[in-house]
């Protein structure tokens, strides 16, 4: 039937033009973003699991940065106590030279002063060991906690170690002198036994640290894991969509083609009425 009023072939065309330009703004999308899955509207459920999966991500990345804050705080603290533990050494040398009775008193009062001077250096590297406000290694020190998970359910602790002149750790004080033989031979028992408990104290720092860095190592191996899932999930082949682009493109103009050949139809009505 002929008629002016309806044009099927039009709306055919029409039809198959728009889906042709909707599918066209899809892939100009996925290009734009690289995206497959860039909202809800593309797949809701993949896309609610893809922000699950950044949201751990985040969350991977706030225990990373709490890791590597708790481990610079040891790694300071752990490079104050090793130089705790040599200047120890050098005052058991002094110490021992001191129980020397044959002495005279001015080469007992010179290793008295060096004796004095290595002891307080003690007290100014506990003082300075210190890392964003925190000493592990001060008297009073609290211990350090750093995240292990992404919800943060999960921690690691390093227990604080006190190796300032007022603690127990090292064994002598801030008043120990060697001006005698027998406040040396002191000095000398209290430094062995303080050396020896220094010695476990480190131990337990470099356990810790090293349990940081681990573990630090596992989350960034995890967070990269998930990072690739979602690539999986979400990413857009885009040697794909540049092929779909051009078949798209085609479509597109003959489409275009199509509904001008279509709208054309009804002035051919015309040659009936001549």
């Amino acid at each position: 039937m002929a008629t002016i009023n309806t044009n099927p072939g039009a709306m055919i065309a029409l039809q198959n033009l728009n889906k042709t330009n909707m599918d066209l703004q899809q892939v100009q999308q996925r290009i734009n973003t690289g995206l497959a899955i860039s909202s809800a509207k593309d797949n809701g459920g993949v896309y609610a699991i893809a922000q699950s999966m950044r949201a751990d991500v985040a969350g991977y990345n706030a225990v990373s940065q709490s890791l590597d804050l708790a481990q610079s705080t040891v790694d300071v603290a752990l490079a104050a106590g090793e130089a705790i533990s040599d200047l120890m050494i050098e005052m058991k040398e002094k110490a021992l030279a001191s129980t020397d009775a044959s002495l005279d008193t001015a080469s007992r009062n010179a290793l008295n002063e060096d004796f004095t001077a290595l002891r307080d250096q003690i007290g100014t590297i506990v003082a300075n060991a210190e890392f964003n406000g925190t000493n592990l290694i001060s008297n009073g020190a609290a211990d350090i906690t750093a995240l292990a998970n992404s919800d943060g359910s999960n921690t690691l602790t390093i227990g604080a170690e006190d190796l300032s002149l007022t603690g127990g750790t090292l064994s002598i004080g801030a008043a120990s002198s060697i001006d005698s033989v027998a406040n040396a031979s002191t000095a000398v028992a209290a430094i062995e036994a303080g050396l020896d408990n220094l010695n476990s104290a480190l131990a337990r720092l470099g356990t810790g640290s090293k349990s940081l860095e681990i573990h630090s190592t596992f989350v960034t191996k995890l967070s990269d894991a998930l990072e690739r899932g979602i690539g999986n999930l979400v990413d857009a082949d885009l040697a794909k969509e540049s092929a779909r682009l051009q078949s798209l493109q085609v479509k597109q103009q003959l489409g275009t083609q199509a509904l001008s050949i279509a709208n054309s139809a009804p002035s051919s009505i015309l040659s009936y009425f001549r």
